[in-house]
């Protein structure tokens, strides 16, 4: 019998994406509320307790609420708000980070998908750190522009309708100048890194990509180099079909595309810089609607049926 899924949320920019990337799949049952009973609180619960995994893609708290409607019947959950990452009873979803990661998200009852952002700067950051080359009281930076639809459907509207009284017009903004990003917490977490980094985000006027940027000045400490960073990162991530690492230390392209994966579920690591400089800039490059959120949480639903 075909495992039941029940996207709770299906209709918000990350539901709409797992919807598009689930609904022709003959291994599955698709589970969605009529229209007219969106609303109603005792519909809602009984989809999510007769689900076997609820994907929830809901603000913080209405997400806790889910969890606690449904996991006394064994529902199991993707939870892609921000609301789980950091609790120690969630599997973090990015099978990538460590050995074994995969294997914990397959067993799991309870996955937390990550950021966006954040699995850039994870999937840059953890390795160095895991490898004992980089200090975990570094001092890092993260800078990183978006796509505008990780912002929603509010931002959407903003950014593709001129005529609106809120309407962006700009190019391009900086944004989080608080420098208090609800993101930096998993950063920290997942990562290894005890200091708290400096994190700027942007979002720019394209619809799907992102790159997330980790310059790293290599005088600061002895163990880091250009090579050394290539390789690390390459033996991390090699074999898998999802991250390829690509260095960029001897022939650098003039620029980096932030679209260059829009529409895909995979993700590039660069290295940029010159052997034996004392800099390198490492660069993520993903759809932040893909390996960002919606991609990752469908790969993590294929780790929980074996996928």
């Amino acid at each position: 019998m075909a495992p039941k899924i029940f996207i709770d949320g299906e209709h918000g920019t990350t539901g709409l994406q797992i919807v598009s990337r689930l609904q022709d799949r003959s291994d599955i049952e698709l589970m969605s509320m009529p229209p007219e009973q969106r609303r109603d609180p005792e519909v809602r619960t009984k989809f999510l307790r007769e689900a076997d995994v609820a994907i929830l893609c809901l603000p913080d708290d209405a997400a806790r609420e889910a969890v606690t409607l449904a996991a006394d019947a064994g529902t199991r959950f993707i939870d892609a708000s921000t609301a789980h990452r950091t609790h120690p009873d969630w599997a973090f979803g990015f099978a990538e980070l460590s050995e074994g990661q995969a294997a914990r998200i397959a067993a799991a009852q309870f996955v937390s998908n990550p950021g966006c952002y954040s699995t850039g700067a994870i999937a840059l950051i953890a390795p160095l750190v895991a490898a004992g080359l980089l200090p975990v009281d570094y001092p890092v930076t993260i800078n990183a522009v978006s796509g505008y639809t990780g912002g929603g459907k509010q931002m959407i509207a903003q950014m593709e309708d001129a005529s609106r009284d809120d309407a962006i017009t700009a190019a391009y903004f900086a944004y989080a100048l608080t420098l208090a990003h609800k993101h930096v917490p998993e950063i920290m977490r997942h990562s290894g890194i005890t200091r708290r980094p400096v994190f700027t985000p942007a979002v720019g006027r394209f619809a799907q990509g992102m790159l997330v940027n980790v310059p790293l000045h290599l005088d600061l400490t002895d163990t880091l180099s250009v090579g050394e960073i290539h390789a690390t990162l390459d033996a991390h991530y090699g074999g898998s079909e999802i991250v390829e690492v690509v260095s960029l230390a001897k022939d650098a392209p003039p620029r980096l595309d932030p679209e260059e994966l829009a529409g895909t579920d995979r993700m590039k690591l660069y290295v940029c810089g010159s052997e034996g400089s004392a800099q390198v800039n490492l660069v993520a490059s993903l759809d932040n609607l893909g390996k960002g959120a919606s991609g990752a949480a469908v790969q993590n639903l294929d780790l929980m049926f074996g996928g």
